[in-house]
Parts: C-alpha cells; sequence; structure tokens
C-alpha cells in the first residue's frame, strides 16, 4: 500500500521536541477547558442545580429552556471528542485539529471573550467614523431591574427613552444643529457587575454630536461642545420621570408608588455617567471602549479554586472569586469585599441569571448607525482613509479646517486596519460563515518550516464518532468525552446551598421566564 503524502502527527509521549523554527509567540496553543476551574464546577454539579431549582420552583419548571441549553453546550466546547475540524499547512503540510465550539451567549468565557473582540474589531474598522465618542451609562432603581430583567419589551422600552433623552441633550449643546438632528449610537445590555452581582444596566457609545443634511447631498456633523457634567446631571431626572411614567401607564406600578420614587433623594436610584470621551483619531482608545462595553459577563482568569480543580468534585468546595484591578485605594465590592468565596451551586445560580434570553440583540445600532438609516452609509465613511492618496492627511473636524462633507451616495466605509476583513454583502455586522471559516484558518499560529507563517487551509468537519474515536486513538489523545456526574440526593443538595460565612449574603433567584419564545440563538461555526 502506498504511504500517503500527508500523515498525522503523533502527540503524546512520542512526539518529538519542537523544531526550532517554531517560535514560542506563533506556535498554537489549543485551549484545555478541563483545566479551567469553572469546567469541573458545571460537569460535577449541573445536574444537582437542574434539580435542585426545579424541585425549589412551585411550578416545577426549574431554570429557563435557554440557561440550560447554554450550560449544556459548554460541556462540549473546546472538547475533541465532540467533533473538530482538520486543517493542513499549505506550505509545509503540518496538520492540527480545531474543537468546535459552543458560541453561547452567557456561561462561556471562550465564546463570549471571542464575540466581544469581534464586534469592537468591526465596529472601530467599519461603523464608527473618526469622530469623538463618548460613553453614557445608565443604572435604574433595584426596584425596576427585575422588570427589565423578565421583559425584553420593556429593557427596550427604556432603552428608547433613554437615547431619545440623550439626543435632545446633545441637540441642546452642539452649536448649529438644527432641532431636527440625528444622532449616532451603539447600546450594550448589561446584566451583571463587576462582582458577579446582577446589575441591569446600560452602556451606550454615542458619537460625540449629531449629524444633519447640508446642502445639496452632503451630512454635516454638529459637535457638542457646550456638554458639560451638569447637562447629564440634570438628564437623570428627565430619564426618571419619562421612564416612571411609562410604567404607571402600563400598570407595572401604581400611581402612589411612581409618585413615592419621585420624592427619592436626589435622583431616585436613577444614575447617569457621560465622564469618559474618546477622540475620534485615537481608534486603538475607540476598540478599547468596545471591548469594555461588550465584554462578558465574568473574568475567567478571576476564577480559582483553592483546593485546586480535582476537589472541585465536592458538594463541599470553594471557589474564590477577585474582583478586577485592585489598584490603589483597592477596588471592593457592594460590601467592602476584595474577592468572593462561593460554592460549586452559588455559583452556577449567578452565572445562571447572566444568560440573555434569545432572540434578543446584545448590542443594537440607533440613529444614523441603524441598519436603515439613509445618512449611515455617508457618516461611516467620515475619516476614512483614502485608498488612493494614502498619505493624504485629513483635517480634525473641530480644527481651523472644515473636514471635508461626505455625500450622501458615498462608498461603505473602508477598513482602518487592511489586516481585518471586510463586511460581507448583506449589511449586517455578522460575516458569513465562509469568511468565519477562512479567517480561523489564516489566523498566526502556525509557522512553516520555512520560517514564514503558513496559511492553514480547511480540510473536513468530522462528527462521525467512528472517525473522529479512530483519528483521536492514533493520536494518542482522549477520545471518551468527560463524565457527567449525576445529581445527588435532596438531603445533599439542600446542605449545599446552605449559607455559609465565606458565601454571598444575596442569593439571586432564578430569572422568570420570558414573553419572547424560547428558541435557540443564533450560532458561527
Amino acid at each position: 500500500m502506498a504511504t500517503p503524502t500527508h500523515r498525522l502527527p503523533r502527540y503524546g509521549h512520542h512526539a518529538h521536541r519542537a523544531p526550532d523554527w517554531a517560535g514560542s509567540q506563533h506556535v498554537y496553543r489549543p485551549r484545555r477547558p478541563t483545566t479551567t476551574p469553572l469546567y469541573p464546577v458545571v460537569q460535577h454539579h449541573l445536574e444537582t442545580f437542574l434539580a435542585q431549582a426545579t424541585e425549589s420552583d412551585p411550578l416545577g419548571y426549574g431554570v429557563p429552556s435557554w440557561v440550560e441549553k447554554d450550560l449544556r453546550a459548554y460541556l462540549r466546547c473546546g472538547i475533541l471528542a465532540h467533533g473538530f475540524a482538520r486543517l493542513r499547512c499549505e506550505d509545509c503540510g503540518h496538520e492540527r485539529l480545531l474543537a468546535y465550539s459552543c458560541a453561547t451567549r452567557g456561561v462561556c468565557p471562550s465564546c463570549n471573550t471571542r464575540r466581544m473582540a469581534g464586534v469592537a474589531a468591526h465596529v472601530t474598522d467599519h461603523v464608527l467614523p473618526h469622530l469623538p465618542v463618548r460613553q453614557w451609562v445608565l443604572s435604574l432603581p433595584k426596584r425596576l431591574r427585575p422588570f427589565l430583567e423578565g421583559n425584553p419589551d420593556i429593557a427596550s422600552a427604556v432603552l428608547g427613552i433613554f437615547i431619545r433623552a440623550v439626543r435632545t441633550s446633545l441637540c441642546a449643546t452642539s452649536p448649529g444643529a438644527p432641532s431636527d438632528a440625528q444622532l449616532g449610537a451603539l447600546s450594550f445590555i448589561h446584566r451583571f457587575g463587576s462582582s458577579l452581582n446582577a446589575h441591569f444596566h446600560f452602556h451606550v457609545v454615542v458619537l460625540d454630536g449629531v449629524f444633519s443634511r447640508a446642502e445639496g447631498d452632503e451630512v454635516r456633523f454638529h459637535e457638542a461642545a457646550r456638554l458639560t457634567p451638569e447637562h447629564w446631571h440634570a438628564l437623570q431626572h428627565v430619564v426618571q420621570r419619562r421612564v416612571l411614567r411609562y410604567f404607571s401607564r402600563h400598570d407595572l406600578l401604581d400611581e402612589a408608588d411612581s409618585h413615592g420614587m419621585l420624592s427619592w433623594r436626589g435622583s431616585g436610584g436613577f444614575s447617569i455617567d457621560a465622564s469618559v470621551r474618546i477622540e475620534g483619531e485615537d481608534r486603538a482608545g475607540v476598540e478599547r471602549l468596545l471591548r469594555y462595553c461588550a465584554r462578558p459577563p465574568f473574568a475567567l482568569e478571576r476564577l480559582h479554586a483553592p483546593g485546586g480543580i480535582v476537589s472541585l468534585s465536592s458538594p463541599e468546595s470553594r471557589l474564590v472569586y477577585r474582583l478586577p484591578k485592585p489598584g490603589n485605594p483597592p477596588k471592593v465590592g457592594p460590601d467592602g469585599r476584595t474577592e468572593l468565596w462561593l460554592s460549586p451551586l452559588q455559583l452556577l445560580e449567578r452565572l445562571a441569571r447572566f444568560v440573555p434570553p434569545p432572540r434578543v440583540h446584545r448590542h443594537r445600532y440607533h440613529g444614523v448607525l441603524a441598519p436603515n438609516a439613509k445618512l449611515r452609509a455617508a457618516v461611516t465613511c467620515i475619516g476614512r482613509p483614502d485608498p488612493e492618496p494614502a498619505d493624504a492627511q485629513l483635517p480634525s473636524p473641530t480644527g481651523s479646517s472644515p473636514r471635508p462633507q461626505p455625500s450622501l451616495d458615498a462608498e461603505p466605509a473602508r477598513p482602518t486596519n487592511p489586516a481585518r476583513r471586510a463586511p460581507t454583502k448583506g449589511g449586517s455586522g455578522r460575516p458569513a460563515c465562509a469568511d468565519l471559516r477562512s479567517a480561523a484558518a489564516a489566523l498566526p499560529g502556525h509557522r512553516a518550516k520555512r520560517g514564514r507563517g503558513g496559511t492553514m487551509r480547511i480540510l473536513s468537519f468530522l462528527t462521525d464518532p467512528f472517525v473522529v474515536v479512530a483519528i483521536l486513538e492514533h493520536l494518542e489523545l482522549p477520545h471518551i468525552p468527560p463524565p457527567i456526574s449525576p445529581a445527588r440526593g435532596p438531603g445533599t443538595a439542600r446542605s449545599v446551598v446552605r449559607e455559609t460565612s465565606c458565601s454571598t449574603r444575596l442569593r439571586p433567584s432564578i430569572p422568570p421566564r420570558s414573553s419572547s419564545s424560547p428558541t435557540s440563538c443564533s450560532t458561527s461555526p
């Protein structure tokens, strides 16, 4: 029998030392989710958590279906035994196995981080023009947050009230702006705080000004040069009155309760902050801001198992979640702590509240950045470098020389980073599946034998268990998925969730079912 031209590499104790040309900064290192503290928590305690939630629910529903689906999908993410893609270097013939991802939206740290980086890169390169941006943050009273968590329609209505109030404030503080000028904004819905606490609030990245039609087919930008902290402090009372009026009209609050909340000290639990402003030419700063707004609910590097990962199979084990950026002075939680001590079931209970309902967007575009806005094409190309005169200097929009106003029939914005792929035809920020596969295969992480980066080409996608097991056995890799522990008895489950001195004092309940139908979320390969 003839020897095949390209053979699968051997791993394990028969593998050879990495060649000298494989620099450590370019060597692909597959992630191993089973070695992280989160995986054994879900692996050994998921069934107990689901059984306990069903038992404690008076109606017997337990956790929402989309939460259970995300938790079970996380157990298959990054596991080669559940299937993988075969990739081959076109230069040296080296092959690689790439495990499938779950593409969930609330639990998996890897998929959430990848989505965060992709959204930030796309918006920076293809959506936001080279104009100053400002972050607006809206927090609401704790009494109103359960309504927004359980009903996406109410959350959308409150977000719309906030966006309209911000537009009015920008029009009043932008010299020369007409009353019908439009803003450009990108909003993110956060269901979490920095301490693994449930905190429903909004982050909105707004272009610091408004847009209007100029003479002919041109669009003009009016910068909000007069905006001061007093304006967004006054905006808190405006948003407070409008939101409480909305709750009263829709019978969500009694008239007496609404008037009582208006008489609360200060702004009555409503908080607006707009102190973060970044210049348009600071693209790295804009992307950092977008990554912050699109960040996952928690950071995996802050989760630790003091007793080791092996000990997490026990219901008596404990985990430590360190709060972000200790700094000087140290950043503390709402009750003065710098770290959280949680049991496995308490960690799962907190993570379950961060899973968004299906068919609810994580970020939305408003104003001139909306998908069907007539001015979108003209706005997104402001300040983009022209490919022909690459060395031309574009004047600042606030300098003495006015920026050339783009035409309404201008071409779509070009990416500022040529290494990133342009969006596919269709107008959405989500590239096609073929583009995602090509981008994944072209990522740096392999250096060919000739000393330069090689392009990885996808050979096949394998899901047949017999083929998957045969290949993994040949490579001496684990070919059996990690076993899932069954649910423990009711007595053990009750002993696990009891409050201890090292656990949190506020145990959030399981979120109510949304009015939207629990259909599956959109996923990427």
